[in-house]
């Protein structure tokens, strides 16, 4: 597909100013190839490199100022991150977690957008954890390269450190699975 890209609009990796990935929380196979491809990508075009976080692009999506992203990590757990919008990008107000639905962090407040995956699994508990705080929640939706894209620009603009080498994915969650004793 990028061959195709770049065939089509008659560019060479040479050409961009860096390259972005959506660096997690998510799954995590998904997660290595996303980083590894960028990763391999970079160090061939010798072009830095700007992981970003899912839940972060999920706010971006939203087009809201205070927004709850969540996205389903299975086991019954959640990937779970407010944000709020300022004039110089995303503030976070609640930290990238995982954690069970009924237990998402407290937040202050009304006015939040709800969504991602997670208010699509586990509406009822969310809602209930947030009752009377979320104006409006946006369901069916997943990070997209559009707002990783638009987050990488400031990113690129802020962070020293953007080596191929030092580009590693969000891992939130250490267990992946569980044991069949735990099914």
């Amino acid at each position: 597909m990028l061959h195709d890209m770049l065939t089509t609009y008659n560019l060479n990796l040479a050409q961009f100013n860096g390259i972005a990935f959506g660096a997690g929380p998510g799954s995590f196979t998904g997660l290595r190839i996303a980083c590894g491809v960028a990763q391999g990508l970079a160090f061939a075009a010798e072009l830095p490199i700007i992981g970003v976080s899912t839940l972060e692009a999920l706010a971006q999506r939203t087009g809201g100022h205070h927004v709850i992203a969540t996205l389903d990590a299975r086991m019954g757990e959640i990937y779970h991150a407010a944000y709020t919008r300022t004039a110089d990008g995303w503030t976070t107000i609640s930290v990238p977690t995982v954690c069970l639905p009924q237990n998402a962090p407290a937040l202050a407040g009304e006015n939040w957008v709800g969504c991602g995956s997670g208010f699509d699994v586990y509406d009822q508990e969310l809602s209930h954890r947030y009752h009377h705080q979320i104006i409006n929640t946006q369901y069916d939706l997943y990070p997209h390269a559009n707002e990783i894209a638009q987050l990488a620009m400031t990113k690129f603009a802020n962070q020293s450190d953007s080596q191929a080498m030092n580009a590693t994915p969000i891992y939130i969650r250490n267990k992946v699975a569980l044991k069949e004793n735990e099914r």
